[in-house]
């Protein structure tokens, strides 16, 4: 009888053996199978994300460059700059004329008045309290499209820089740009455009030391824009100091 409840517990062990060996073999196969469906799942999302992505960045571009190519414009700015380390904040406010390709005037008139004029060749910033005007190669400072030069021409977008969508809301899309070429001065600047009319509603831009200006633009009218207000004529006996 002992030998006979022996056999049978041998039998039994070795039945519970063979259950627990099928048991491993269908529980590693359903997890295999798991894990390569939620693997091929997130790479089918990150996948799809990424070319909506593409997507929404390729349809934005090509807007902005319908609502801006060889188009001239003028808008009201407020500009909000921030200092990081002095941890200052300057606020300043007036008005902008943009044409392409290149040509800009910015009119300010808040806290104090002064103008930053560009033909897209010669550039002068003119400080008349101070009877003062600064002028010089435009290149020099509006290289690679920086200081709101490709308002003036949207192509320097594409061509000058790495696109990144990094928000999209019902209002608005907001994209980063990252300059292709090292720009010691401004490596980044993000956009926002308003998903109502495709216009540029916003412009930050960020140097290295952490420094970011804001721009802010409202009651944006594309027009016809004379072009001999993108031309400076020094007034006699003003003090003309050259840059380098």
């Amino acid at each position: 009888m002992l030998k006979t409840n022996e056999k049978i517990f041998e039998n039994f062990f070795d039945s519970s053996l063979n259950n627990k060996n099928q048991l491993k073999s269908v529980f590693y196969r359903i997890s295999l199978t798991l894990f390569s469906t939620l693997l091929g799942c997130c790479i089918l999302f990150v996948t799809a994300s990424a070319f909506g992505n593409d997507m929404i960045k390729e349809d934005l571009l090509a807007a902005l460059e319908k609502t801006y190519t060889a188009k001239s414009f003028e808008a009201d700015f407020i500009q909000t700059s921030r200092l990081a380390a002095l941890d200052i904040i300057e606020k300043a406010s007036g008005k902008a004329f943009f044409s392409h390709p290149g040509k800009m005037r910015w009119e300010y008139m808040a806290p104090e008045h002064h103008e930053i004029i560009t033909n897209g060749k010669m550039l002068w910033i003119f400080r008349p309290e101070e009877n003062q005007v600064m002028q010089g190669d435009a290149s020099h400072f509006f290289k690679s499209g920086a200081g709101g030069a490709f308002l003036s021409d949207i192509s320097l977008i594409r061509k000058n820089y790495t696109v990144n969508i990094k928000e999209v809301t019902a209002d608005y899309i907001e994209i980063d740009l990252n300059a292709k070429k090292k720009n010691a001065d401004i490596p980044l600047i993000m956009i926002r455009v308003s998903q109502k009319n495709n216009e540029i509603i916003r412009v930050v831009t960020y140097n290295p030391y952490d420094d970011t200006t804001v721009f802010e633009f409202k009651n944006i009218r594309f027009k016809k824009i004379d072009p001999a207000i993108f031309e400076f004529n020094p007034p006699k006996g003003i003090n003309i100091i050259n840059l380098d």
